[in-house]
């Protein structure tokens, strides 16, 4: 199982101490750690060469046993950039999370407000179909009602022969009258033979003409049911035109928000252009970043490079520790070899440790200097996943280079107790001194050059971080801006296609309406127009029935007359006058 632990040494006046392993974290997964609880400390191996504080990565057997170890700086910066990708995927993946609830949100309100207009249209269709019913009864009665009209214009017609027939047959008797006008003139009565004849012929006349009141019921009947039709379809007429009305409310409605549509797309448009300049202006200030970036980690290193030399400058004077000479002067001569063996020993394993994190921290600058070049080579879109690759392996040299901070100056350290060990143990030993241990440098003025130089490297790398820090304030607030007007466009943009689709919705219901009313006037054209002819032929029919009845009192006149007139000649009592039926 592998673990996170830190070395410890246990402190000893000559020579370094016994190295043990304090337990930190237990690696449970990929991205799982969980602490160690309390202390434990375990033995570590003999050929561990990391100074007390260390971090490494130790993975131990079932009895709590080293297997292998390992530097903890790269795993470490590997684990925290896996732990900081893995926090923005599940902050962007909550945003997203949050937008979907919001668009589902939207889509919920809108699909009640479609299903609501969706029963609406239908009660209205349902609405609809039974007018259609009740028009279609209507137009079965009006047919009816023709049929009937027409059965009475056969009737009156019949009537009518029947009366020209009778009123011949007047003009015919009317001759004869006048015939034996000549006659009746010299004759002052007629016998009784005569009259009764004369009565026949009368009452013929008088029952030869129909009786009217029977069709004048008739037509009356046909006027309500005409008037009664007319009044319904009144009615579908005014919900017509109130569609109608509807209609066109709707489709001004439409075309307003089509216009302001329109509208509203050219202003995105615009504000869109804006958004791409300001895009524009971020990478620029970006890139002019990440060169005085590029510039603060080369005056970094020509000030790490000064400190390095300044120290092994420093080292060449005369800076040894006098107590611990002492001491190693008492130390007897056996134990004062071993110990040079050990120091000789740990300090190689230490040299070599260092020299193969300069090589990997070499290689990590050649890796950064090769997306730098693929980056100025790359599309926009491989750019920015380019860069975000960039940053992290900059984060990782920077978390490496801090680590090799600290291991170089521990080797140096170690190469200072290991000359002096070496220093008492050759002049214990008889030996002669090393020629550049033997004398004194004065090394004082080159160190004050350097020391100098350092410092105006500094004071370059003060100006440049400062410049650096108010353009990183500029970038992000830039960032931030492009960032909320980025956000703005896509819910504008989002809007704008949800109002393309009510438009369109819109544009489709005021369509299907149209067709609605149209298909509503089609089929109340005809009946009307059926019903203005049936209306026009009952008023032609009351026309003829009141010529009729006219006709009729007139020949009920001249028969009564005639009545009186051969009463006067029979000086007979008044006959009954017969009453047509």
């Amino acid at each position: 199982m592998l673990y996170l632990a830190e070395v410890l040494r246990k402190a000893r006046v000559i020579g370094g101490g016994r190295a043990e392993l304090k337990l930190i974290a237990c690696q449970r997964s990929e991205l799982s750690w969980t602490a160690v609880p309390g202390e434990e400390i375990i033995p570590a191996p003999d050929d561990l060469s990391y100074g007390t504080g260390a971090l490494v990565m130790v993975e131990l057997s079932a009895g709590k046993q080293v297997q292998r170890y390992s530097e903890a700086g790269r795993q470490l910066v590997t684990i925290l950039q896996n732990f900081s990708r893995f926090h923005e995927k599940a902050k962007t993946q909550e945003e997203e999370i949050e937008q979907w609830k919001q668009s589902l949100t939207y889509q919920s309100q809108e699909l009640n407000r479609r299903e609501m207009e969706i029963e609406a249209a239908q009660e209205q269709l349902q609405q609809i179909d039974e007018d259609l019913e009740r028009l279609e009864q209507q137009r079965q009665e009006i047919e009816a009602a023709q049929a009937e009209v027409n059965q009475l214009r056969e009737e009156y017609e019949r009537r009518s022969q029947e009366l020209e027939g009778a009123w011949a047959q007047v003009r015919g008797e009317a001759c004869r009258l006048e015939e034996r006008h000549s006659e009746l003139q010299q004759m002052t009565v007629l016998d009784e033979a005569q009259a009764a004849q004369f009565r026949n012929l009368l009452d013929q006349i008088a029952t030869a003409v129909g009786p009217t009141e029977l069709i004048q019921t008739q037509l009356n009947h046909t006027f309500e049911v005409i008037t009664q039709q007319q009044g319904s379809l009144n009615e579908h007429w005014q919900l017509l035109e109130q569609q109608r009305a509807s209609a066109q409310q709707l489709q001004v409605e439409v075309d307003q928000q089509v216009q302001g549509f329109q509208e509203r797309w050219s202003a995105w448009q615009q504000a869109q252009a804006t958004v791409d300049q300001v895009r524009i202006d971020l990478e620029v200030k970006q890139t002019q970043l990440q060169l005085k970036q590029e510039y603060a980690q080369t005056l970094t290193s020509q000030i790490q490079a000064q400190e390095s030399l300044y120290q092994g400058i420093a080292q060449l004077s005369d800076g040894v520790d006098r107590s611990a000479l002492q001491g190693l002067e008492e130390m007897p001569l056996e134990t004062l070899q071993s110990t040079v063996a050990d120091l000789e020993k740990d300090l190689g394993k230490m040299s070599q440790f260092v020299s193969s994190q300069e090589e990997e921290l070499v290689l990590q600058q050649q890796t950064i200097d090769d997306l730098r070049r693929q980056i100025q080579q790359a599309s926009e879109y491989d750019r920015l996943r380019m860069e975000t690759e960039l940053a992290d392996e900059e984060d990782r040299y920077q978390m490496l280079n801090q680590t090799l901070v600290g291991q170089r100056r521990n080797l140096q350290e170690r190469e200072a107790v290991l000359k002096q060990h070496q220093m008492v143990l050759a002049k214990r030993q008889g030996y002669p001194l090393p020629h550049h241990e033997s004398k004194t440098i004065n090394v004082e003025p080159i160190l004050g050059q350097i020391d100098q130089a350092k410092q105006q490297l500094s004071q370059q790398l003060q100006s440049l971080e400062q410049e650096i820090q108010q353009l990183q304030g500029t970038i992000e607030s830039a960032k931030s801006s492009f960032d909320q007007q980025t956000a703005s466009q896509t819910t504008q943009w989002n809007e704008l296609q949800q109002l393309n689709e009510q438009i369109r919705n819109q544009i489709a219901a005021a369509s299907e309406l149209w067709g609605k009313i149209n298909i509503y006037q089609d089929f109340l054209q005809p009946v009307q127009e059926n019903l203005n002819r049936l209306k026009q032929h009952a008023e032609e029919a009351a026309a003829t029935m009141h010529q009729m009845q006219e006709a009729s009192m007139s020949q009920h006149h001249a028969v009564a007359e005639m009545r009186e007139a051969v009463q006067r000649l029979t000086n007979n009592a008044p006959v009954p006058e017969l009453t047509a039926s």
